[in-house]
């Protein structure tokens, strides 16, 4: 008999694409049935009470505006993604820098980080006509905007992470004489990346949330106009139903956003972090 083990006849065939499929369609169909459902019930509510369009559109009249009105709220979409983008880049490169900073010198985290603070917790409507008077350029004040309401959240988590590192592997490191660029490139850096992309998660959503109320206090009009702008605009002509239509895609676009930066995080940490690492149900 030879020295390699032999499978048993009667051995489990191990299927692993349809246990994928079936864990995706487990954590899919749930929401997606419980999403359906409330669409039903909207729409019979809506046509049970005879409730009037300019007061509450049932969903099948809002998608039915989507569709039709789409050649002018997607441009919309596009403005406002574009600066939800180009916040979330800025404080994601500026927060990563900062938060490097901070790491560095005790001294300057003390002496900077509750003006961070300060930035997180004053409303962002309160500031961002004040933001728009100041800056002349309307793009660029919508933007300091929604970087304002993004940058706290990777600060704060890459900060949190960079100074998480294991002490007794700094401790072994600078034992060996490794500099100051080398604990950071090979310890803290890894250590802090999923606090970096659970911030980013976070700053996802708040960076197109602040863009949308930085084009509501701008109110500005014309083809550059976000879709904060057609909301308005379809309040003060009682198009209620385009109103929807321009959440929904908000909406949509915050879970699309959301998504794609779990995806991101997913397949950075998915070798070798705990919380990514698949675990069989």
């Amino acid at each position: 008999m030879s020295g390699v083990d032999r499978v048993p006849a009667d051995a489990p065939i191990v299927q692993p694409r349809r246990l994928d499929l079936t864990r995706a369609a487990r954590r899919v169909l749930p929401p997606v049935v419980i999403g359906a459902a409330g669409l039903v019930i909207w729409e019979l509510v809506v046509r049970l009470n005879d409730i009037p369009y300019y007061i509450l559109p049932g969903p099948l009249l809002v998608f039915q505006t989507l569709v039709r009105d789409w050649g002018t709220l997607y441009p919309s979409l596009l403005v406002t993604l574009a600066i939800t983008g180009a916040a979330l880049l800025v404080a994601t490169v500026a927060g990563v820098l900062i938060s490097i900073l901070f790491t560095q010198s005790k001294l300057v985290e003390l002496s900077l980080f509750p003006y961070a603070v300060i930035l997180q917790v004053t409303p962002i409507v309160a500031i961002a006509p004040l933001i728009i008077i100041w800056v002349k350029s309307i793009p660029v004040a919508l933007l300091i905007c929604a970087w304002l309401v993004a940058f706290f959240p990777i600060v704060s988590n890459t900060t949190l992470g960079l100074n998480s590192a294991d002490h007794n592997l700094l401790n072994l490191l600078q034992l060996y004489g490794a500099s100051r660029r080398q604990i950071l490139w090979y310890l803290r850096l890894p250590s802090a990346m999923p606090y970096f992309l659970g911030g980013l998660r976070i700053s996802g959503g708040l960076a197109l949330i602040g863009a949308v109320v930085a084009e509501f206090v701008a109110g500005t009009g014309g083809s550059q106009s976000g879709l904060a702008y057609r909301i308005l605009e379809s309040g003060y002509t009682m198009q209620i139903p385009r109103m929807f239509a321009a959440l929904l895609m908000i909406t949509c676009s915050g879970i699309l956003i959301f998504l794609v930066l779990t995806g991101l995080s997913h397949l950075i940490l998915r070798k070798w972090h705990e919380s990514a690492v698949r675990r069989e149900s």
